[in-house]
């Protein structure tokens, strides 16, 4: 199968596939007389893999991972729970960030609207900031 078949059937475009190529995410394809890669029909299951990894978090290098485990006949699934597990954790601990930060940014806003921007001095680039 040609790389536009692989496209169409997964949605991933050309210049992606190779990128997927390079980086040993995707098996070097063969090549037809006229140079052109020809693909097993198991890539475009390891091209859907991978979209569903990078929907769920990971990275293309813990994909790698994954991926090398499976290669290896190894199954990777106790290896890629433990993956969502640490990135659930990233995720709640970046929920905690976020919400500190939405707290002191909705201080701001009310803080901002008690100054008067007559009030900001030369010295100041926005005094709405430096404000405490």
């Amino acid at each position: 199968m040609l790389i536009g078949e692989v496209s169409a059937a997964t949605g991933v475009d050309n210049q992606t596939i190779r990128f997927y190529e390079r980086e040993g995410l995707l098996p070097t394809p063969g090549r037809a007389a006229n140079g052109y890669r020809t693909y097993e029909s198991a890539t475009i299951d390891r091209l859907r893999f991978i979209r569903a990894a990078q929907s769920a978090g990971l990275a293309l290098a813990e994909i790698a991972q994954v991926l090398n485990l499976r290669d290896a006949g190894q199954t990777p699934c106790t290896h890629v729970s433990l993956v969502l597990e640490q990135k659930l954790a990233e995720v709640r601990a970046r929920q905690q960030e976020l919400a500190i930060l939405a707290r002191e940014l909705k201080k701001l806003i009310e803080t901002s609207h008690t100054l008067d921007p007559a009030d900001c001095g030369p010295a100041e680039i926005c005094h709405i900031l430096t404000t405490k």
